[in-house]
């Protein structure tokens, strides 16, 4: 089962574009996760909107259903979609902190990554030997399946935001997840 979580709601604070107001971060997580629940659908892989709800979801409630969804079915995967900012550029994905089944699925989605958003700069941080970012984010610290956050560009960047912003740019993101995901199923 894959659990698609779109990170954030209509009343998170401070979640949009200091360039494009129209540019709202939770928009933009909810677009993704609808593009890409279509698409797993069209393929017969199931998968679980988390949050279907346009108002925010605190994230211990977002474990709580991602819990409750992992114990009816086993072989679980969650991917929390953000867009990122603070002034970079670019694509990540994040992971919890360790070795995990999580950093496995991470290196799967970075390759997609790479190779769809190629004028886009890869962040990484390969101090453990991959290339997923580790924090104790709560959402995959307390999921008890493996857990991914992806970061898809940053909404505070001129040419990021502009991308996040097309029809191009949603559909290069939500396809990169698509593949990443059936790679998974191959393992």
């Amino acid at each position: 089962m894959i659990i698609l979580d779109n990170g954030h709601g209509i009343n998170t604070k401070g979640k949009r574009s200091p360039l494009y107001s129209e540019f709202l971060e939770f928009e933009f997580n909810r677009d993704i996760v609808r593009r890409i629940s279509a698409d797993l659908n069209a393929l017969n892989i199931s998968s679980i909107i988390l949050v279907p709800e346009i108002e925010d979801i605190g994230l211990k409630e977002r474990v709580r259903r991602a819990n409750t969804i992992s114990s009816r079915h086993k072989q679980s995967v969650l991917i929390s979609i953000h867009a990122n900012a603070g002034g970079g550029t670019g694509w990540e994905v994040w992971t919890s902190v360790g070795e995990t089944k999580s950093d496995d699925i991470a290196n799967l989605f970075y390759i997609e990554a790479y190779k769809h958003l190629k004028s886009f700069p890869m962040r990484k941080d390969m101090s453990d030997g991959d290339v997923d970012k580790e924090s104790q984010f709560y959402i995959l610290r307390n999921t008890i399946c493996p857990a991914i956050l992806t970061e898809n560009l940053f909404m505070d960047t001129e040419k990021d935001v502009q991308y996040l912003m097309s029809e191009v740019g949603r559909r290069t993101i939500a396809l990169l997840h698509i593949q990443a995901i059936l790679k998974i199923y191959k393992l």
